[in-house]
């Protein structure tokens, strides 16, 4: 293991040091028996870096350790950033989370919803639930993704070139008026599922202010945070940072394997900017956006949201306060079900009993499908990411192990 600077003696922010050491122990073995290739976790408490660590290899195959500015595919962790930006724009009223999405993009006006029948012989309902922007942040919009594998809809998507990717060469608005054209899973407001509405949110956020999705993070929030190795994609003088990807072999007990053919897109600059997903950062540039978020919109003297509108972000804004287990359709999603309900991009826990995980009533946060997580604990004053790049993050149970480890060491 690497120990890189921190700001603080865990003991003087309430962290048992010995107990954190756990994180490293526990971790270290998903990296020596070839699950991971290796990672970075750090973990800040009142805004003081108290561990820093990383261990294993950026590059396996050529012998490259992670380094602390190794860059990342962070993939769904583009979704809360997205959401930032489409709520700095909602603080200078530039929208309302009851205005309807059509209002923005008029291709969303003639939505039919999916009711019941076959790919091949679908019956469709009328909406009667007009689209709305918060249905957007929330993923209750009835949308999709293709890669999903539970509904015909699911194949209309893949159809229609959503699956792991969108269709070649479209721009960000081509991409929403084809996502218009197809069926909606459920009424909107009606149900979660996790989905491409995101995507959607950063089209308005385009529309909005003028500019491209990334123009717009990278003047209001990167810029302004420091955040100097965040973007769509990764420069070719920054390609020698940029940690290969891994995914597992299900012929070898899940034990990694590269896959160049999956990572290479992260070095071209994508036509169409997606707030759902394809941002490259470092774990330094993340955690300023985390501690921005942990700081109530500012961070070191910037303000980019009030505290306000971070506290509206981070509650469930799903109905009757039900968690996704009740409301959603439990399928696959970045996040666990139990006892967790869902913010503006983010999860939110409301019951930390009911989920079987440590943590705190209102902690929030998002993962990546690259098996990056950060969570920010308002009531601990906590945050933690992981960062590393095995795919899907589904593979290990990295997210609430995590969790588990770092409540163990607070001792205050």
């Amino acid at each position: 293991m690497t120990q890189l600077p921190v700001d603080v003696d865990p003991g003087e922010v309430g962290l048992d040091a010995h107990r954190l050491a756990r994180i490293e122990s526990h971790f270290a073995k998903f990296v020596d028996d070839g699950r991971l290739p290796g990672w970075h976790i750090a973990v800040s408490r009142g805004g003081k870096l108290a561990y820093n660590a990383t261990y294993g290899h950026a590059d396996v195959e050529n012998g490259k350790p992670i380094a602390d500015d190794t860059i990342y595919r962070i993939y769904s962790m583009t979704k809360p950033i997205c959401a930032v930006a489409a709520l700095i724009l909602w603080e200078e009223g530039k929208f309302e989370m009851h205005d309807q999405v059509k209002w923005f993009i008029p291709s969303f006006a003639n939505q039919k919803v999916f009711r019941s029948g076959t790919l091949t012989a679908p019956r469709f309902d009328p909406v009667t639930e007009p689209m709305e922007m918060w249905h957007l942040f929330s993923h209750t919009a009835g949308m999709t993704y293709g890669f999903v594998y539970s509904n015909p809809v699911d194949q209309m998507y893949r159809n229609a070139g959503f699956e792991w990717g969108t269709p070649r060469d479209a721009s960000l608005a081509d991409i929403c008026d084809i996502l218009a054209g197809l069926p909606l899973m459920f009424q909107p407001g009606t149900e979660w599922a996790y989905s491409m509405s995101i995507d959607v949110l950063g089209r308005v956020v385009e529309i909005l202010s003028g500019m491209t999705l990334g123009e717009f993070m990278q003047k209001r929030i990167f810029e302004p945070l420091g955040m100097t190795d965040t973007a769509f994609h990764c420069s070719a003088d920054k390609a020698d940072r940029l940690a290969a990807l891994y995914v597992p072999n299900p012929a070898d007990n899940r034990r990694r394997v590269r896959n160049d053919a999956g990572g290479a897109g992260a070095l071209v600059d994508p036509k169409a900017h997606l707030g759902g997903g394809g941002l490259v950062s470092t774990m330094s540039d993340y955690m300023k956006f985390a501690e921005m978020l942990r700081g109530g919109g500012q961070l070191n003297g910037v303000r980019i949201l009030s505290p306000r509108t971070v506290s509206f972000m981070a509650s469930n804004h799903l109905p009757n306060n039900a968690d996704l287990t009740a409301f959603g359709r439990p399928l696959f999603a970045e996040t666990a079900f139990d006892g967790v309900g869902f913010g503006l991009s983010v999860s939110v826990t409301l019951d930390p009993v009911k989920a079987k995980v440590a943590g705190s009533v209102g902690d929030y946060g998002w993962g990546g499908a690259a098996s990056t997580n950060f969570t920010v604990d308002p009531k601990e004053d906590l945050v933690y990411t992981i960062m590393t790049q095995l795919m899907p993050s589904s593979t290990w149970p990295l997210r609430p192990q995590l969790k588990q480890l770092v409540h163990q060491a607070l001792v205050d």
